[in-house]
């Protein structure tokens, strides 16, 4: 295949790769996925997102590390790098599925969100129509792409800043309502930690899917310009605004509204303005907490397709999907992106009530493996480094092994809940399926 038709375009600039970590973790984990947080570990949650956000700086770094010491590859090239093809194989298969995966479940959610206004339209139908949209705007140039995400993700950081100072001068009376007593909510109905440490940790998996999608940076290495230089900026900014971002609307809405009155059938940020009396402040949030997930869906749509592309790359994935077109678009990656995406919106016809929660799990567990293959990689090939970094992960190699290991331990406190068992299922079933694909197609590579 001729090369100058399989390279991608370096037109992504620094504010597009930091709008697309921030637009990657701010969607439908925030947004809709705080419902589920909070009815696990009730206020006391915060504290599952803050030891996430923990977990998040290390991975970070130490894939700055990586692309600092080793300019040129991208995420999965450092695992390939430090574990051979056959762990690349699997990571980056299970990372393209990941993303294919929150793609519907950002599609669905948009849909979800549009009853809101539109209660009689099925939800497949709005889903469908999401869908649609996503594959149009991903047919755009990747500057044109980076663009549109910067002011998507923008709108929704506007908003989540304008939400917090709304709810916080709600909560401390600065505007008046109807009820008094907000800060109560924190220690009545069983108090901050009305399930114990227990229900925190519990809540972390869900919380890790929230935050991924920051590591999507590591993808876009490859239409960067200075990528070496500009990741550990990027990186120094986003970590603490994305923990601010979920932490402060979490004690805003838990103060609001008692945590165990928290539905999980509407977004709880449309479910404070409503409750608080600002019914034309909810329409607007409403409207914003759909290009929000849109903006996500947006993200792993672009995850997937670069992902397909570097495996194709490195013969991993059959040779048509490293086609780029003149405009630098995968092509037949987003053809295949786009299928399962319109696919996965019927998924809401076949089952719309249960859906949502089956699928959310998946990517927290997927997500959760990749951070650990990221932690891994920067363990092995630290050692390799012809020049140590100045921006690298402190406290080397403890803090590695100790964020590898409380992401491990997640992942099994995962597997052997009774409520993710289809979700257990499934991840197991894909790392199978991938596992005896990477060997057969090992194989056959050594076999020429």
């Amino acid at each position: 295949m001729d090369t100058s038709h399989t390279e991608l375009q370096k037109k992504l600039l620094p504010r597009h790769i930091r709008f697309m970590a921030l637009g990657g973790a701010i969607g439908t984990g925030i947004f809709k996925g705080t419902s589920e947080t909070v009815s696990i570990a009730g206020p006391g949650v915060i504290f599952s997102y803050l030891f996430a956000g923990l977990l998040l700086l290390v991975v970070m770094t130490a894939m700055a590390e990586m692309a600092i010491a080793y300019p040129g590859l991208n995420m999965k090239g450092f695992i390939r790098k430090a574990f051979g093809t056959e762990v690349s194989f699997v990571i980056g298969w299970l990372y393209c599925f990941m993303w294919l995966i929150v793609c519907v479940i950002e599609v669905i959610a948009a849909g979800s969100f549009l009853q809101y206004w539109f209660p009689s339209v099925s939800l497949w139908i709005l889903s469908l129509g999401c869908a649609l949209l996503i594959v149009g705007i991903n047919l755009l140039n990747v500057k044109h792409y980076g663009e549109f995400e910067f002011w998507f993700a923008g709108i929704k950081i506007t908003m989540i800043v304008i939400f917090i100072l709304l709810g916080a001068s709600i909560l401390f009376g600065i505007i008046p309502s109807s009820q008094t007593g907000y800060i109560q909510n924190y220690v009545n109905h069983q108090g901050f930690f009305p399930h114990g440490w227990g229900g925190v940790f519990s809540a972390l998996l869900v919380v890790i899917f929230s935050y991924g999608g920051s590591e999507l940076v590591g993808l876009t290495l490859s239409e960067t310009k200075g990528a070496e230089k500009v990741l550990p900026k990027v990186i120094k900014g986003i970590i603490g605004r994305i923990v601010l971002f979920y932490t402060i609307p979490i004690m805003v809405i838990c103060g609001l509204i008692p945590w165990n009155e928290i539905s999980n059938e509407a977004s709880p940020f449309v479910q404070v303005l409503s409750t608080a009396g600002f019914q034309g402040s909810a329409h607007i949030m409403n409207f914003v907490l759909i290009t929000a997930v849109l903006s996500a869906a947006n993200s792993g749509i672009y995850g997937s397709t670069r992902m397909l592309h570097s495996l194709a790359i490195e013969g991993e994935a059959p040779k048509a999907f490293a086609y780029v077109s003149k405009n630098g678009i995968p092509i037949y990656s987003l053809i295949l992106s786009a299928i399962v995406l319109i696919g996965g919106a019927f998924i809401a016809y076949l089952s719309p009530d249960r859906v949502f929660g089956y699928l959310m799990a998946i990517p927290g567990f997927t997500v959760s493996v990749v951070w650990i293959s990221i932690c891994l990689a920067q363990l092995k090939l630290r050692k390799t480094y012809v020049n140590v970094p100045n921006f690298k992960v402190w406290g080397f190699p403890y803090i590695t092994a100790l964020t590898a290991g409380a992401l491990g331990i997640s992942c099994i406190a995962f597997m052997f809940s009774p409520q993710n068992r289809i979700s257990v299922f499934v991840c197991l079933g894909m790392l199978l399926v991938l596992l005896t694909a990477s060997l057969v197609t090992s194989r056959k590579t050594k076999a020429r």
